[in-house]
């Protein structure tokens, strides 16, 4: 064993120095005082580097099948009021969603910007138990009431009970309502009273949808929309006329959930109408995201690019509204955030110590032989 212990104490890279032959120096003393203060600099900064996450991305192709877009949406008119603005969407699938009502939250605001009413329903008048009869007959103790829907019928047994009835009534059949005061229920539930006591009203939507995850768009429209010859249209209040005030500010419009670092293009953007009426367009690019944080919490959500466009009603039908035209991108963004690994943090350290130690060694060699040359010549008188 002591053959061995020796041959392992002939291998010792570090041999040991008898204390009586040192000679401790104040220019040493100062080269350690710093060469420590480095140290630790350097130590607590790559220590800083290794607590700080880094957010590796990667582009894949999207082969998600069968999912949903949620688009999350607050957008305010300041001159368009509530009782005839309507919130339509459909996508190339050929799936219609028409007056959109459901996780909708309507409110009305005065020309200040302050809130009237809300109603998360939206604005509309309400259904009369007892509107007028069909043919303007009394209803008897066993008659059934069945409210016209001036032409519009489906079939013989087809009832209109409300001027809501009687306008998606209108709208399944392509017609525009253009003289709301002819309409009995429309007359009987005060609907045209409404629409002008919220003359000079904006009004503030806010909600959400959930969308087949494919091309489409969806609209914020004045008035009732319909579908003619594929091109949306609205009707039209006889009490108003068709030059609607479109501008708009988009408080907020994001696709998918938050995730730390997105950035929506359109949250904030405000547009004002000049004196041409039209329909303003938004072409969206939504790119599809995973975000996947330090401690393996996974957020699904979608990044998007954005051109505008104003389509003027001198150039040709142009319903007034905003409109939000959007196309999914077949790539996929992954974002996830990892840690330096802990081996290269503390190959880091290593360096540093052996490197500050190192160049120490060499600053206070040179000091200590420079000052041993200079006392020499100096003794010798050599040195002027």
């Amino acid at each position: 064993m002591d053959k061995v212990f020796n041959k392992l104490r002939n291998l010792d890279a570090y041999p040991k120095v008898n204390e009586d032959f040192y000679n401790r120096t104040l220019a040493g003393g100062v080269v350690t005082v710093v060469s420590a203060a480095v140290m630790l600099f350097l130590f607590f900064s790559e220590l800083s580097l290794y607590l700080y996450t880094v957010t590796e991305s990667k582009l894949l192709v999207d082969t998600s099948r069968g999912d949903t877009l949620h688009i999350n949406f607050d957008v305010t008119f300041p001159a368009v009021r509530c009782s005839i603005l309507s919130l339509d969407a459909m996508d190339i699938s050929g799936e219609q969603h028409l007056d959109i009502r459901h996780n909708i939250v309507k409110k009305r605001i005065d020309a200040n910007g302050n809130v009237i009413e809300e109603r998360k329903d939206g604005i509309g008048a309400p259904k009369i138990e007892r509107p007028l009869q069909k043919h303007g007959g009394r209803l008897g103790h066993d008659e059934k009431y069945c409210g016209s829907c001036f032409g519009a019928e489906e079939s013989d047994e087809h009832c209109c009970n409300s001027c809501e009835e009687v306008r998606e009534a209108y709208r399944k059949k392509g017609w525009a309502m253009t003289n709301m005061d002819l309409i009995d229920q429309c007359q009987r539930e005060g609907y045209v009273q409404r629409v002008k006591d919220e003359e000079g009203e904006g009004c503030n939507l806010q909600g959400s949808l959930e969308v087949n995850k494919v091309a489409g768009n969806f609209h914020f429209a004045t008035g009732k929309s319909f579908l003619q010859s594929a091109i949306f249209l609205a009707d039209v209040l006889a009490l108003q006329d068709n030059h609607y005030n479109i501008s708009h500010r988009i408080n907020k419009l994001s696709f998918g959930h938050h995730f730390p670092g997105l950035v929506n293009p359109l949250d904030g953007v405000r547009w004002v109408q000049g004196p041409t009426h039209g329909m303003y367009q938004y072409f969206i690019k939504v790119v599809p995201t995973i975000y996947t944080d330090i401690r393996g919490r996974v957020i699904h959500s979608n990044q998007y690019s954005v051109t505008e466009h104003f389509k003027s009603s001198e150039l040709g039908v142009a319903v007034p509204g905003v409109f939000f035209f959007y196309d999914i991108s077949p790539i996929k963004v992954n974002f996830k955030e990892e840690h330096t690994p802990f081996l290269h943090f503390l190959t880091n350290i290593c360096a540093i110590i052996g490197g500050v130690f190192t160049v120490a060694g060499i600053i206070d060699s040179s000091i200590y032989y420079g000052q041993r040359t200079i006392k020499r010549k100096m003794e010798l008188g050599k040195f002027t």
